[in-house]
């Protein structure tokens, strides 16, 4: 099938976004002015979804969706299972990219850096502050593991429901949260004649100078524009 001409109109050039529209120089306070956006735009449905990718350490990536949960000058929080694929890739390769696509704002963010898990307590106060059903839910699935048929699922959850119906769900050991520490975040816009709006954000390393175009950012960042 040939898919060449479906084609879609972004922003006009008189909306680009330039390096004097960043409501900071911080990229978190950029991202969090994006995302509130995001949030209060009536054709978005889940502004926090985002795709993370992981690789394993020969680097073979994979990619999926799933929520970010909260973010802070530390990084992105989001939570899973350690068992699943993209949590034993993190444990063999601790690196990670995240992308949102917020499509009737034509923008989109891209973010990387490494990862580590949060602690064990932060993950247990979050686990209690999630829908009772979504607690049993997160016991009753060994993700990325093989089952017979839906069928199991549902047995293993009405199980689950009735041993835990007056009682604590406890969060189990093979679930938690991570956090993504990014050290590139790139703002991009898209523009209808193709000559997108790239603005990135890197980390400055120790000694490092000036590239071309670079200039100084907030909190030890650089930023520059990129050719689309």
């Amino acid at each position: 099938m040939d898919l060449s001409d479906m084609r879609k109109t972004y922003k006009g050039d008189e909306e680009s976004f330039e390096e004097s529209q960043l409501v900071s120089l911080d990229p978190i306070k950029q991202f969090g002015n994006w995302f509130d956006e995001a949030t209060k735009c009536p054709e978005i449905g889940e502004a926090n979804a985002m795709c993370i990718a992981t690789a394993t350490k020969d680097g073979r990536p994979s990619a999926r969706m799933v929520l970010l949960k909260g973010y802070s000058s530390e990084g992105f929080r989001f939570f899973t299972n350690y068992e699943s694929r993209k949590g034993v890739e993190l444990d063999s390769n601790p690196h990670a990219c995240l992308v949102f696509y917020w499509e009737p704002l034509n923008r989109q963010i891209r973010i990387e850096g490494s990862v580590e898990r949060i602690p064990q307590q932060s993950s247990c106060d979050y686990f209690h502050t999630r829908p009772k059903s979504s607690q049993i839910g997160a016991v009753v699935s060994r993700q990325s593991s093989p089952i017979p048929n839906r069928d199991y699922l549902r047995q293993k959850n009405a199980e689950l429901e009735e041993k835990y119906k007056d009682k604590e769900v406890p969060m189990p050991n093979y679930w938690g949260g991570y956090l993504v520490k990014p050290h590139t975040m790139e703002f991009w816009q898209g523009q209808t004649n193709r000559l997108h709006d790239r603005i990135v954000f890197t980390k400055k390393k120790v000694g490092e100078k000036l590239g071309e175009f670079q200039r100084e950012a907030a909190g030890g960042w650089l930023y520059q524009r990129l050719s689309p």
